[in-house]
């Protein structure tokens, strides 16, 4: 095909996706109107990535069945337009093929690009490229009010454009988003380094955010899990485009697994770009051992399309339901268990003194780690905060990821553990994200999300109170 062609293909292809989008959104405003006056606005989705449990609502939901696909992918400007509704799957499957990624890919599948942007999302690319919402350059909101506006960091809507961002829908939904792409390589070349020492580490990983590179050796790619306080792993990725052997963690091989070894020297492995960018998804990180896939005589017969967070989630929404694994407990004698599933933030020099405190009081592991920068030259940051969570400029935090359960003792207060954790992240001046159950009281909550700015917003954006207010849906039970 001639350039010529080529340029009208993509032109044909563009208008496509437009149109597309056009009847997708006339069909999510007629859902709105037929939502009766008195009722919540919400969506009209069965799944969801939140673990917090979700108000009961009767009335109809908002149809965004038409949201879901990537509208169009500039490949010269390194831009994409993507309905609000379309997964990270789908996203990076339309971008790879140009050489193209999202700035930051979150680690499971199934997120949506609107989930990230409003719920917030992170990833090892997050030291040098911030989060989700920084590589937005506009979108398109249905507000609670009922009505489309396009939100621009200098416009007339841009409070509410850097108010979004950890918003949960309480102030709209992303309807479309155009976000920056990177150029990346085919393949990541890894280096997981052990550290005896999470002081060690801590220092260790503060130089390499600095520094971009480590002994030598550029550093695109970082995140780390620790084990236990004497077995901590930092993994190193580095885009490439030298040919050679790839391993494949989509088998009987476990991801997670393969970061341990016991040399002090770094174990090295390499994957193609489409599976580092989903390493974490096939075992959800490590927590399909609850579910016995990460047995050997299990997982020979566990299909692999089954082997995925999407399919994960069905298992935790029917224990959700039926309460499967406190019945279990209770046949063996054991107590109910707390459900600790969490993303907090630290900065980096309260790292080792986090993960310390949580290693002698939470007996969970592993642990996830993840730094994070605000991005200092996006191009929709310039310097001005996000109100709803804000991180400091300049600063350098890591993500501190836990997801399992423990024990509780009969008649202590609910949410024992949690409360723990929010009380010691406040302490070490961090923060928490909002995806799961939450029990800051309503003044402690308003000071950490937004405030008065927060309160702004909602009466410009969704004055009848359509949707709930954050601290309804984050923290209160329905």
């Amino acid at each position: 095909m001639s350039l010529l062609g080529k340029a009208g293909h993509a032109s044909a292809a563009h208008e496509s996706g437009f149109a597309a989008h056009r009847a997708g959104v006339d069909r999510l405003l007629a859902s709105y109107r037929a939502i009766p006056a008195n009722a919540n606005v919400r969506l009209a989705k069965k799944t969801s990535n939140l673990f917090r449990a979700r108000a009961k609502n009767t009335a109809p939901g908002l149809d965004v069945s038409g949201l879901a696909k990537v509208i169009a992918v500039d490949a010269d400007a390194k831009t994409a337009d993507v309905a609000g509704m379309t997964t990270y799957e789908d996203l990076v499957a339309a971008t790879l093929p140009y050489g193209l990624a999202p700035l930051v890919v979150p680690q499971l599948k199934t997120i949506t690009l609107g989930g990230a942007v409003t719920g917030l999302g992170i990833e090892s690319s997050s030291f040098r490229n911030g989060l989700p919402h920084e590589s937005v350059l506009e979108m398109d909101v249905l507000t609670g009010a009922g009505e489309i506006i396009t939100a621009t960091p200098d416009g007339e809507h841009a409070d509410l454009f850097r108010g979004f961002p950890n918003s949960y829908g309480t102030l709209g939904y992303s309807v479309r988003l155009k976000i920056e792409l990177e150029t990346v390589q085919p393949y990541v070349a890894l280096r997981h380094i052990r550290f005896h020492d999470l002081r060690e580490l801590e220092s260790t990983l503060a130089r390499i955010v600095t520094d971009k590179s480590y002994d030598g050796e550029r550093v695109d790619y970082l995140d780390g899990v620790v084990f236990t306080a004497d077995e901590s792993y930092l993994t190193l990725g580095r885009q490439t485009d030298e040919p050679g052997p790839v391993s494949d963690y989509t088998g009987m091989d476990i991801y997670y697994r393969s970061i341990q070894h016991d040399s002090d020297r770094p174990k090295r492995d390499r994957l193609t770009i489409h599976d580092y960018l989903w390493r974490w998804d096939t075992d959800w990180f490590w927590c399909s051992r609850a579910f016995g896939a990460q047995n050997p005589t299990i997982r020979r017969f566990w299909p692999k399309r089954y082997r995925r967070s999407s399919f994960y989630w069905k298992l935790i929404a029917l224990d959700h339901k039926y309460d499967i694994g406190d019945k279990l407990e209770a046949r063996q004698g054991n107590p109910p268990r707390e459900r600790v599933v969490q993303d907090i933030e630290v900065p980096v020099e309260r790292t080792a003194d986090f993960v310390e405190w949580f290693l002698r009081e939470i007996p969970i592991e592993p642990i996830w780690l993840c730094p994070l920068r605000l991005r200092e030259n996006g191009a929709s940051n310039a310097g001005r905060p996000w109100p709803l969570y804000p991180l400091q400029p300049n600063r350098t935090y890591v993500n501190v990821g836990f997801w399992s359960a423990v024990p509780t003792v009969a008649g202590q207060q609910e949410g024992k553990a949690n409360r723990a954790i929010e009380q010691t992240v406040t302490e070490f001046d961090g923060h928490k994200s909002l995806y799961s159950d939450s029990y800051y009281g309503k003044d402690e909550f308003a000071a950490l999300y937004g405030g008065e700015i927060y309160t702004d917003l909602k009466k410009r954006y969704d004055p009848d109170q359509r949707l709930l207010d954050l601290y309804s849906k984050a923290v209160q039970r329905k």
